[in-house]
């Protein structure tokens, strides 16, 4: 899987992703509404879940570079919940998009630009008819970009993330949703 916008590569994932993408997830600024920060192993592993995904369900999370450099900026991509995580959000959605972008590459576009060619990704070629995102009730610049990719908050779906611990003031999440064009 490879996806192209005007600046960047969604590409499947490299060995060299790893140091890189171990930075990223260690930053605690990058993770100020994560409960915690993610190590080498948390990044290889990341890795490879990201590509047995991808090898399961013909999408993923997906590694995202610059084209004009090559530069990796974070990760952009899209993913199938697990039991746990559908069962805790009201509906069950079956889909996530998401990103989590080095903090060099903040505020200029990026995030969206890759989430909509994810997006268009979703209802051309995977043929979802729905996808969601979530964040914890605090990330308004991850907010923002889900309104900028049309996503329409759900009150209703509003819930406690079950890999957050109890009384954590990340636990509460929030939900996005959109709904295929195509399907009217």
């Amino acid at each position: 899987m490879r996806l192209e916008t005007d600046r960047l590569v969604l590409r499947e994932w490299r060995e060299a992703d790893k140091r890189l993408w171990a930075d990223i997830i260690g930053d605690p600024v990058v993770r100020r509404f994560f409960p915690g920060l993610g190590s080498y192993a948390d990044a290889e592993a990341g890795i490879e879940r990201a590509r047995q995904r991808l090898r399961d369900h013909g999408f993923s999370l997906m590694a995202a570079e610059r084209k004009e450099d090559g530069a990796f900026i974070g990760m952009i991509g899209m993913v199938p919940f697990d039991d746990i995580m559908r069962n805790a959000i009201p509906g069950a959605p079956r889909v996530e998009i998401g990103w989590q972008l080095d903090k060099d590459y903040w505020g200029r576009g990026y995030a969206p630009e890759g989430a909509r060619a994810m997006l268009d990704f979703a209802w051309n070629q995977a043929g979802l008819d729905e996808v969601v995102a979530i964040t914890s009730w605090h990330n308004n610049p991850s907010r923002r970009v889900m309104e900028k990719i049309g996503m329409t908050r759900d009150p209703l779906g509003d819930f406690d993330h079950p890999n957050v611990p109890e009384g954590h003031k990340l636990r509460l999440h929030v939900l996005y949703r959109i709904r295929n064009p195509l399907l009217g």
